[in-house]
């Protein structure tokens, strides 16, 4: 009973392993550079982790791209056009200021300002209703009241 225990303990181990990759690398410089890299790029399927804690497939392939490109001697920011370039600006965690990320930021505050223009706005006409109401109610009270009171004088 124990050795079955084991060996399902075993099995379950082996699929929890992630595989391992161990690249080559001429110099410590382009290590660091390629380690800067992989955290740096985002993986475009994961979206919220970097290439470096991603296991998609992608994520792989960005990796050995950027090991490929540094061995070319390419710089860190010809690595990073490259992979905007393939990706999109969606591959790095700082995107440029564009049109489209201007409207990104500046829609909540706009959605947000016309909400409450559109409450005060509300706000006035249903006060507007209601002080028209309360003078014709008024108006009506101090009819029957001059009503009353004119009945007590005859």
């Amino acid at each position: 009973m124990k050795k079955q225990l084991y060996i399902l303990l075993f099995a379950n181990s082996l699929t929890l392993a992630a595989p391992v990759e161990f690249n080559q690398f001429d110099n410590p410089q382009q290590e660091a550079d390629y380690k800067t890299l992989i955290a740096e790029l985002r993986c475009p399927q994961c979206q919220n982790n970097n290439i470096a804690d991603s296991n998609a497939t992608i994520a792989t392939d960005m990796r050995a791209k950027t090991l490929e490109l540094l061995k070319q001697g390419k710089s860190k920011d010809e690595v990073v056009s490259y992979m905007i370039e393939r990706y999109g600006n969606f591959v790095t965690y700082n995107p440029p200021i564009t049109p489209a990320t201007i409207l990104l930021w500046v829609m909540p505050v706009l959605l947000i300002l016309f909400g409450i223009g559109l409450i005060l706005s509300r706000k006035k006409k249903t006060q507007a209703v209601e002080n028209r109401q309360s003078v014709a109610k008024s108006t009506i009270d101090q009819a029957r009241l001059d009503k009353i009171l004119n009945k007590d004088e005859k």
